[in-house]
């Protein structure tokens, strides 16, 4: 059985003000051409289809365009579960419409998928809330999903009826994929894990999540799951969430995130992108493939020093968006950041540096660096207004803002 696992599409996201509708479409049309190229017989998204919960309507043409596209006239199913920038009713709204095109949503930890059959042989065989079982066409291999889309540690809890419980939730998460792999997955089957939560393993540095993605960490979110507490029958876990392609654990059940189809912020610049096939049999571990993604632009930060430098360096980097950081030693002009536009159109940030900023400007007070993230300039922000840095309680309410849906 051949799989693709992506992940994190964001449309409609955009990069400051500048739309990425345009590059979403080509990179969409490339992963649909890999699907077909590879021959692959599943195609899984790992959440996030959607940058927010009211996606504009270009987005939604887009995602269901694609996905239709992708199920190859209902003969390739393709599964989607509702990541922490989705709306879990939005996402499992058009169900009953899209599984009659082998599409299959999965919006909430509990859904339970009604049983259906295609002209194509796509038949859902059994189902239970957070699991599935298909039969592809022409494959007698059955296919086992375990699936938790993206929920909040209390709707965890609520969806595992332990709304009042200290225990962990990982093990309670844990306890609740074993009861269903000891179920249904088998040495017959094929079984994958589908997730947007927040995995590592045990003893691992946490990885940081995307600039300016919803945290899931923090308050309101959920504590990080181990690869430990994955079932033994699963053969290979497919993750969304962060943005960059992971592979969290290289064991006998491969533990991956696919990453972004494009670089979404500039703490992105220069990663390529990728999606992942999986070749997996009954019982053997999964073999995983990274398969590059080239048609997107290329987002890049420079740091010049001076206008002249900054423009060659622009001439050299046509082709892609830019964050542009400019040392001179005085502020610049308007003359010069009309020469800068016009030289380049990809470009979405000009960051001034002025060398001796305090000396020019008289008052001691220094240039601010937009490159850092939220947090630290909020630090930054609340020491300067009251001279001593944010208690634990100021932070948890900042984290809590933060992961506000």
């Amino acid at each position: 059985m051949k799989i693709l696992h992506t992940a994190d599409w964001h449309l409609g996201k955009r990069l400051d003000d500048r739309s990425r509708m345009e590059e979403q479409q080509v990179v969409m049309q490339e992963i649909c051409e890999i699907a077909e190229r590879e021959e692959a017989d599943v195609v899984l998204v790992a959440g996030d289809l959607f940058d927010t919960f009211n996606p504009p309507t270009e987005a939604v043409d887009l995602l269901y365009q694609t996905l239709k596209r992708l199920t190859a006239e209902g003969r390739r199913p393709v599964i989607a579960i509702a990541g922490n920038h989705d709306s879990p009713d939005r996402i499992e709204a058009p169900d009953p419409l899209a599984r009659e095109c082998g599409i299959i949503f999965a919006g909430y930890p509990h859904t339970l998928i009604p049983p259906f059959a295609l002209d194509s042989g796509l038949r859902v065989v059994q189902s239970d809330k957070g699991f599935v079982e298909l039969q592809l066409p022409g494959n007698e291999t059955p296919l086992r999903l375990l699936f938790t889309p993206y929920a909040n540690e209390y709707r965890l809890r609520t969806f595992l009826g332990h709304e009042e419980s200290e225990e962990e939730l990982r093990l309670l998460l844990q306890e609740r994929w074993q009861q269903l792999a000891d179920s249904y997955c088998d040495r017959r089957g094929v079984n994958i894990l589908l997730s947007h939560l927040f995995m590592v393993r045990r003893g691992d540095m946490l990885p940081e999540e995307p600039e300016e993605e919803k945290p899931i960490l923090q308050v309101g979110g959920a504590q990080a799951l181990y690869t430990g507490n994955i079932p033994r029958q699963i053969q290979y876990t497919a993750l969304g969430h962060l943005h960059r392609m992971r592979r969290v654990d290289a064991s006998s059940s491969p533990v991956f995130y696919s990453g972004s189809p494009l670089s979404y912020s500039f703490a992105e610049a220069g990663q390529q992108k990728h999606v992942l096939m999986i070749e997996v049999e009954p019982g053997e571990a999964a073999v995983v493939r990274e398969v590059p993604l080239t048609c997107a632009k290329r987002l890049l930060r420079k740091r010049a020093y001076g206008v002249d430098e900054a423009l060659q360096w622009l001439s050299e980097n046509s082709d892609a968006l830019v964050e542009l950081t400019i040392v001179t030693d005085t502020f610049l002009t308007a003359l010069e950041r009309r020469a800068l536009n016009a030289a380049h159109s990809g470009i979405v940030t000009i960051i001034p540096e002025v060398a001796d900023v305090e000396n020019l400007m008289g008052s001691g007070q220094k240039q601010i660096d937009l490159s850092r993230g939220m947090e630290t300039l909020f630090r930054d922000y609340f020491h300067h207004e009251k001279g001593q840095e944010p208690n634990d309680e100021i932070m948890q309410l900042f984290n809590e803002i933060m992961a506000e849906e």
